[in-house]
């Protein structure tokens, strides 16, 4: 640990406390809720749905990445990928962190029940607890198909992005969670062979401690197809146009060219580069309907 007996601890600044919402993921999650609402309307979206509507989502995704921070600081401290985080190194203390937490989570569900309607404000709430709770809580440790069953609460942003707009829940929307929850496997997964050795010195049974690397990079490789074929539908279903199309091939072709490197093993590093490379891959496909949208209102 940083924090050695007999030395003070480090003070806590305001960017550690920004840390503790992930602000890389979160910036990657308003993505996709902004695109959701877009999506959602012919029309303009209201300023206030947009602006209050996205930072009570935001507010409430970084609660729970908070409530994360707390309950892994443990796992945290072992690993070289998080061991500088506030909770690992001391600088910020647990009960700090869930009065923080907590206070994100208030003042986020405090907008989305003023601005935008009671569907939106429970169905974030139902998805903060999935993450903060259901999956950093147990499922973390207790199953290898973590990410599996627990990607449900992350893939929620563009469903509640849409039903913030609308006020209900359509076949559209659930199509979009299930982009991102077919996206989460080989994406999550790249990053834990990459990182295969943490996890096992951690004691968390991700696919590739439990079965190993050849079982994980199959598992990566399937479900790519899958999520080829999934990104596909928004088109089969009229949602969007050709534009999209055509995108939305090219980025899962590629995507499935880094998942056959991988399962080849030809290329060094070709685990993380598969995991950035995914990171790229669900932030333009997401801009490629939301140009496409726009695309076709205007034709």
């Amino acid at each position: 640990m940083a924090t050695v007996i007999g030395e003070r601890p480090q003070q806590a600044l305001w960017r550690d406390y920004l840390e503790l919402t992930k602000p890389k993921v979160l910036v990657l999650m308003l993505i996709t809720s902004l695109v959701g609402m877009f999506l959602a309307t012919r029309a303009g979206v209201p300023w206030t749905v947009l602006i209050f509507g996205n930072l009570g989502i935001g507010l409430c995704a970084g609660g729970a990445a908070a409530v994360n921070h707390v309950v892994d600081r443990r796992i945290d401290a072992v690993m070289a990928r998080t061991q500088k985080r506030p909770l690992a190194q001391g600088r910020v203390s647990p009960l700090a962190a869930l009065a923080f937490a907590l206070l994100l989570a208030l003042a986020g569900m405090g907008l989305l029940l003023a601005f935008t309607n009671p569907l939106t404000a429970w169905l974030t709430l139902a998805s903060l607890l999935g993450y903060a709770v259901i999956y950093t809580g147990f499922l973390k440790r207790a199953t290898p198909q973590n990410i599996v069953i627990g990607g449900l609460a992350g893939a929620a942003p563009p469903l509640l992005g849409w039903v913030a707009v609308t006020g209900q829940v359509t076949a559209e929307p659930l199509l979009l969670v299930l982009i991102i929850f077919a996206w989460t496997p080989p994406h999550f997964w790249a990053l834990a062979i990459h990182r295969k050795e943490e996890y096992a010195k951690a004691d968390i049974p991700m696919l590739p401690v439990t079965h190993g690397e050849h079982y994980t990079k199959v598992h990566i490789l399937l479900y790519t197809l899958v999520l080829l074929a999934v990104s596909l539908l928004p088109f089969v279903i009229h949602m969007s146009g050709l534009l999209y199309l055509a995108c939305a091939l090219g980025l899962g072709a590629r995507f499935l060219h880094w998942a056959w490197v991988l399962y080849r093993g030809t290329q060094p590093h070709a685990a993380i580069n598969t995991f950035k490379y995914s990171i790229y891959y669900l932030f333009l496909l997401f801009i490629a309907l939301l140009v496409d949208h726009y695309l076709m209102l205007n034709l």
